[in-house]
């Protein structure tokens, strides 16, 4: 059985404006480098860094290659007084 449903206000979900390019897709940007790693396999070592991005809580960030996001967010690191 269905029943009639009573609106409520706290059933109002808040969102927040999300900024769109020119094709209507949505662009992540880092926002600052939480922490600094070495993944090593076996006969290699990769540097990763914890990114924080924006419109995501800190809980969210993520491990990213850092030579992957020096090449895409040059300025990141510049801000962040890592070399």
């Amino acid at each position: 059985m269905l029943s009639r449903y009573v609106p409520d206000e706290s059933h109002v979900i808040q969102y927040d404006a999300v900024d769109l390019d020119d094709s209507l897709r949505y662009i992540e940007e880092p926002v600052v480098i939480l922490a600094r790693d070495v993944k090593r396999l076996r006969y290699r070592a990769i540097p990763v860094v914890k990114v924080h991005w924006r419109h995501r809580p800190v809980e969210e960030a993520t491990w990213e290659i850092e030579h992957e996001m020096r090449a895409q967010f040059p300025g990141l690191f510049e801000h962040s007084g890592t070399s």
